[in-house]
């Protein structure tokens, strides 16, 4: 593991609590708004849950700080986190999370055709880009840096 990358180890610690509350807080926080119904305030909160954990997780890159001397700009914080191994106790967790609110926001909208797909697209992109076989792959160019065509340790 990259000694600079271990800030991330904040994830594995008290994250995890809050994670899901800013989930509770998200879905409560759009209960009480007027003119949306319950199910609609599920579909919201999983959708926005997904689109900021997919922008944070696996857009954005480099980490919060820069004490590093930019060694880790070319790596999104799901590379980062637990040095890049697949598979950690974490990463299982920030998987799992996306499937447990798909299922509870497709309980919730009564599996609705239009919210269920809506739901199961928003699941599939983010799934898709936590897959091991992503792990540095940049699509469309996206978020590439000059330095990601360098050897990274491997084997293509």
């Amino acid at each position: 593991m990259h000694s600079t990358a271990a800030w991330s180890s904040w994830i594995a610690t008290g994250a995890w609590i809050a994670n899901i509350c800013v989930i509770v807080l998200l879905r409560f926080g759009l209960a009480v708004l007027p003119g949306i119904s319950t199910e609609a305030s599920w579909t919201l909160t999983n959708l926005g849950y997904n689109a900021a954990t997919f922008l944070m997780f696996h857009w954005m890159s480099g980490t919060p700080f820069n004490h590093n001397q930019n060694e880790l700009d070319g790596m999104t914080l799901w590379e980062q986190i637990d040095g890049g191994a697949q598979f950690t106790p974490t990463k299982k967790y920030l998987t799992a999370v996306p499937i447990f609110m798909f299922l509870l926001s497709t309980h919730y909208t009564h599996y609705d055709a239009t919210t269920f797909t809506i739901n199961l697209i928003s699941l599939i992109i983010v799934l898709i880009a936590k897959l091991p076989v992503m792990h540095r792959v940049r699509l469309f160019g996206f978020n590439k840096h000059d330095h990601d065509d360098e050897d990274d340790g491997h084997d293509d």
